[in-house]
């Protein structure tokens, strides 16, 4: 089965992603910031990782880099999911690490379709 560990300060983003990833056949685990999201990575690393962009104790441009440099054997793929829908953004966030970038509010259908651009799905 794939993991998927899900990061966003938002309890609500949280289950909503957790659900939609379950019926999708994923073992789910979750982290309200960036911080916990290092920390489980390094405990056990997922296959992907669904990223909040804005979040507090560590942002999800700080987890991404972070993990870069954590050396982690198995680096999990990275889908930003956020608000935030600048080109410089996107940029940012494909430069730093990330593999896929989602926008807020997404379904089950666009997250579908992002984890399999990345190979998970």
């Amino acid at each position: 089965m794939k993991s998927c560990l899900v990061v966003d300060d938002s309890k609500v983003i949280r289950k909503v992603a957790r659900h939609i990833l379950e019926t999708m056949n994923f073992e789910v685990r979750e982290a309200g910031d960036g911080r916990e999201a290092l920390d489980s990575c390094l405990a056990s690393p997922p296959d992907v990782v669904l990223l909040d962009w804005n979040m507090p104790v560590m942002s999800g441009m700080d987890f991404l880099r972070a993990l870069g440099d954590s050396g982690v054997t198995q680096r999990p793929k990275v889908v930003f999911c956020t608000t935030e829908n600048g080109m410089a953004h996107i940029r940012a966030a494909i430069e730093a690490g990330a593999d896929e970038y989602v926008m807020k509010p997404f379904d089950r259908e666009t997250l579908e379709s992002k984890l399999q651009i990345v190979g998970i799905a």
